[in-house]
């Protein structure tokens, strides 16, 4: 038992400083997070919504709102973005004529590709001998 410690003695005059230390910045740690989170509670603010922007209604030429764009209609949620919709069904992937990436059709790059830009491959394997590889966004 007296070997046991002596080694705990040796051991705590070998390492006090940092073991205070650890525990010092431990105890400050946990302050600090309780004051932040008691600070929140007091505070009775509602919540910042960041709306997505081409989710955001839509002001006609007339001053009208078109309603369904950022409505939560099922239509609304469902209805492809942008030039996607009118792709041919035998098109498995998309590009750029200014890219050498090539996508999904419902990735977020393939819709930020401009009409006259659109390119459509029927495989990954014709994309592939036409110089294009696939974008790490879409395609795993």
């Amino acid at each position: 038992m007296s070997i046991m410690n002596q080694k705990i003695k040796d051991f705590w005059k070998k390492y006090e400083y940092r073991i205070i230390l650890g525990l010092g910045l431990v105890l400050i740690a946990v302050i600090s997070f309780e004051f932040g989170y008691i600070q929140g509670k007091a505070i009775k603010g509602s919540p910042i919504v960041i709306e997505n922007p081409s989710e955001s209604p839509k002001i006609g030429s007339e001053g009208q709102v078109d309603a369904t764009i950022g409505s939560n209609s099922t239509a609304a949620q469902k209805a492809p973005i942008g030039v996607i919709s009118q792709l041919p069904k035998d098109c498995a992937f998309v590009g750029s004529k200014n890219s050498n990436k090539y996508h999904i059709p419902t990735c977020h790059f393939a819709k930020l590709i401009k009409p006259e830009n659109l390119v459509c491959f029927k495989s990954a394997e014709d994309a592939i001998a036409q110089g294009r590889v696939g974008d790490k966004g879409c395609i795993k």
